[in-house]
This record gives structure tokens, sequence and C-alpha cells, in this order.
């Protein structure tokens, strides 16, 4: 039987891509710092606690070898290199990596996009061969590119797919970008402000997509690059909307053209000036690559999710890195003034 040892496994993408394998009848052995167990795995799966810094417990959890190691977790350089040095043991690695990694023509990318004209515009869709950022410590995409560089360098050694992955979307998650909008519907806010003009695109990509394109590159082993995104790039507008039938409310949009007319109001996480928007058709060509799921059919279970951990506590004690990552999403009194 096929062996596949998962890092990371009970993260948001790790229980989907655990349950996928093992049904898909791998031999698997699913590895987190807690130890935990997802009520959706096959009996089968065995549970292994290791962190993934500790370089002994990790070649521990691997064993006498496996024949993918599938890791959710790895970030820079330094865990390329990790999994490298198992190569011996290792047949080959599923890595996820980021759509951040993207540059446009003129050097522009996400950490840019804070400076005046830095806003990059990427072409739609996004191949494989864009441009990325030059790999480095400062930025989580410049740490996502390192990864890929050491990785694909290694090829000769461990041959490793990575993914590069949307704005992920499904339970689970620490950063639920459709909390802007399921919060605002469980607080009563019947109109929300949306910057340029409600049409911004930042592709999503859920956790059932990742874990199937995970199947697949787990059986077809190679050192590629692939982005990992569903098959449609719904609007910001688009997207409320569906969250808006999922809970069973009306609310009015207030679009704005051009940018968030004041630093906390109309800027969703999904904001952007032009579309980030992927290109699947090298999924679809080297795996035989077919979305699993639409946006719209896994949404409930997000939005329940979020109802859940949201459920008489404070979104910043809920979301902590929601607050650290995009500040105060909720600024009512802010909104409420530009509205008059």
């Amino acid at each position: 039987m096929r062996r596949a040892v998962v890092i990371g496994a009970t993260g948001q993408i790790g229980r989907v891509a655990v349950g996928a394998l093992a049904r898909d009848g791998w031999e698997v052995t699913a590895v987190s710092r807690g130890g935990g167990r997802d009520g959706n795995w096959p009996d089968e799966v065995r549970v292994t606690v290791a962190d993934r810094a500790d370089d002994a417990a990790l070649a521990a959890a691997v064993g006498d070898g496996c024949d993918v190691l599938v890791d959710m977790v790895a970030y820079g350089p330094e865990h390329a290199r990790q999994l490298a040095g198992l190569a011996g043991r290792v047949g080959s690695a599923v890595v996820i990596s980021s759509v951040s990694v993207y540059e446009d023509d003129k050097g522009r990318n996400f950490d840019t996009q804070a400076e005046p004209g830095g806003f990059p515009e990427y072409p739609v869709p996004i191949p494989e061969e864009q441009h990325t950022v030059r790999p480095g410590e400062s930025t989580y995409g410049t740490r996502k590119a390192g990864l890929e560089h050491e990785l694909l360098a290694a090829g000769d050694r461990l041959p490793a797919t990575l993914l590069r992955a949307g704005a992920i979307h499904g339970p689970y998650g620490r950063t639920p970008r459709e909390l802007y909008f399921v919060k605002r519907n469980l607080d009563g806010r019947r109109r929300r402000v949306l910057a340029y003009g409600g049409g911004s695109r930042f592709h999503p990509a859920s956790v059932h997509n990742i874990a199937e394109l995970i199947r697949l590159a787990a059986a077809r082993p190679g050192s590629r690059v692939l982005n990992a995104v569903d098959a449609e790039a719904p609007t910001v507008a688009e997207i409320a909307a569906v969250i808006d039938a999922v809970m069973g409310v009306e609310v009015e949009n207030v679009l704005v053209d051009g940018p968030p007319p004041a630093p906390t109001v109309g800027d969703t996480p999904w904001s952007t000036p032009v579309p980030v928007v992927c290109d699947m058709s090298a999924a679809e060509r080297e795996l035989g690559y077919r979305p699993v799921v639409t946006y719209a059919q896994r949404l409930p279970e997000t939005v329940a999710w979020i109802e859940g951990r949201l459920a008489g506590r404070d979104w910043r004690e809920a979301y902590p890195r929601m607050y650290e990552t995009y500040g105060d999403l909720f600024d009512y009194a802010a909104e409420d003034a530009w509205l008059v």
C-alpha cells in the first residue's frame, strides 16, 4: 500500500487532504503538534504528534520512509532544506505555496501595493510562468518564494509539486475572509460600502479543490509549480450576495468607484483595484484536474463555522490573526459617518 505522511494534518487544508488520500487507498500518517483527529477521517488513519520545527520528530514521523510527504505548513527556505534532507526516505513531496509569490512585469507585487502606483497589474489569468518575487526573509511572499526556489533546486533528489493557493476558504481557517460579511450580517448591518465598485476579484481556493490537487499530485510525482484555485473567481459583490443568501438576509450595497473612501470604510479582505485571477489549465493538463466543488456549494459550512467561533466572543479574540492582518474590519462609527 502507498504511504503518505501529512504535516499540518489538523489545519484547514490538512483535515480534508488526509481524508481524500485515505479514501483514495493511501496509508496515511497524520502529523500535527496537537495530535488531534478529525471526525471525518477513516479509522485507518494513523495520528502522530510532532512539531515540524523539530527535525528529529519529523524524521521519526516519516519513519522508514513514505511514498509522498504532504506539507501544509512549510513557509521558508529552511523548511525546503528540511524536506530535502529526507529525500532518501521520501519518494516525492506536495507542498502548499501561495499566489503571493507573483509580481507583475514592472516588479510590483503584494508587498508594494501600499505604495503610490505600487499595486501590481497581473495578466488575466495569471499563468505559472509569471514572474515571481525574489526570495528573501522580509515578507510572506518572499519567504514562500524562497521555499519554492530551494525545493525546485532539489528536484533531482526530491520531486516536489508546489501548489500556489489563492484565497483559501473552508472551516477551521484562522483568517477567513468571509468573516467580513458574516459578522456584519450577524450585527444587523443592512448597508455596506464596497470599494472599486464591488468588482474586485481575488481568486478563492476551496480546501476541497486543493485536496483534490494534492490527491492527484501524490499519484503523479514530479517537480512542478501549479496554481491552486477554484474554477470561478467571483467579485466581492457576488461573494457578499452568496453569503447573504446563505444567512437569509438582504443587504444594500453602496458602491464606491475607486479605492476605499476612508481607511476603515469599504476595504474588504478581497479588495483590489485590479483582478487577481489564476490560470488552472496547467493542473488540468498535467494532472487531469477538475474542480470538485464550487465556491457557493461549500459556503454554508464555512459560514456555520465562523458563526460558531463568534458565538459569545469578541471577533478579535475568535480571530486574532484577522485583526493582526487587516486591522479594524468593523469600524461601524467611521462607516456611518461616511454614509451620512
